[in-house]
């Protein structure tokens, strides 16, 4: 269970070293701006949407207990002092009854906070927070009509949580963006290392290897080049040994061959002939090799 599991972990994981450094420097990054964006939308957005809405039902529904027992030359007046003093746009419309259709977001924060402070204060009530972008209505039952309020959304939310959330994120990108650029250049010289061992594998030249990056990446370069010189000289060793047996053999095999033109008897001579030719030729294709190799190139065909 746990092999399947750690193999389908790893399935999910990039294979590439730059996107894996990636990833473990973005992972934190990201997780603690999570952390932050929902410890502050809990604990501080939500809180202070409920102190605000609470303190707005509130003075709505003493403007309502006001608005009854005041005479009707006093109502206009009790209207316009809270317009001035609260924003809020009140208006009595007679013989007029609270819509069926509810026009509010379930799942809004808003919503939901309006919704359950004037379930506190008021029977029938009705509110629309999606017809304005900026402004609420609010719709409560009175007498034969409807006192209708209106007030901006900035009445009931936070207007500085966008500016927070932005504030937040743009740092995060940003280190992000930063962590791109080291990571690309901790991460080149690796690739560099790894391209000149793939191309010295397949028996091309590799030109002058320069090391670069962290110490440790550097000590893996020049032990890398330590290796390649090595290896080149053994091979440079190796041909010059092979070129010079078969020079050194084709003395003896002359004279072998003019020993060959004395015997009379046809037979040994055909046959000795023929093991001087393939011996020959065995050192004819070891000086072939020896002066050929380091002119290899290599070469891509199409089989298609």
């Amino acid at each position: 269970m746990f092999y399947g599991l750690n193999k389908f972990i790893k399935n999910l994981l990039p294979k590439q070293l730059f996107y894996r450094a990636l990833l473990i420097v973005a992972t934190p990054i990201i997780v603690l701006q999570i952390t932050i964006s929902v410890v502050f939308f809990d604990s501080l957005w939500i809180k202070t949407n409920k102190g605000m809405t609470r303190s707005l039902v509130s003075e709505i529904y003493t403007f309502v207990e006001a608005y009854k027992n005041e005479a009707d030359y006093n109502k206009q007046k009790l209207t316009d002092l809270y317009y001035q003093n609260f924003q809020l746009n009140i208006k009595y419309i007679e013989n007029e009854s609270i819509p069926s259709l509810k026009n509010e977001r379930w799942f809004s924060p808003i919503d939901r906070t309006l919704r359950r402070e004037l379930k506190s204060k008021f029977n029938n009530y009705w509110f629309d927070t999606l017809s304005y972008k900026k402004m609420i209505i609010l719709k409560i039952k009175y007498q034969n009509g409807i006192l209708q309020f209106t007030f901006p959304k900035e009445r009931v939310t936070n207007t500085s949580a966008r500016i927070f959330a932005l504030w937040i994120t743009l740092p995060a990108f940003l280190l992000i963006f930063i962590a791109l650029i080291f990571l690309k250049n901790q991460t080149r010289p690796i690739i560099n290392l790894a391209r000149a061992s793939a191309r010295f594998g397949r028996g091309e030249d590799v030109d002058e290897f320069r090391p670069s990056g962290a110490l440790e990446i550097r000590q893996a370069g020049y032990e890398f080049d330590k290796m390649r010189k090595r290896i080149i000289r053994h091979l440079n060793q190796r041909s010059e040994m092979l070129s010079g047996i078969s020079h050194d053999l084709r003395t003896p095999l002359t004279r072998i061959k003019l020993q060959l033109a004395f015997i009379k008897d046809q037979n040994i001579v055909k046959k000795l002939s023929d093991d001087v030719q393939e011996m020959e030729k065995m050192l004819n294709e070891y000086l072939q090799f020896a002066s050929s190799r380091s002119e290899e190139r290599t070469e891509t065909f199409d089989i298609t």
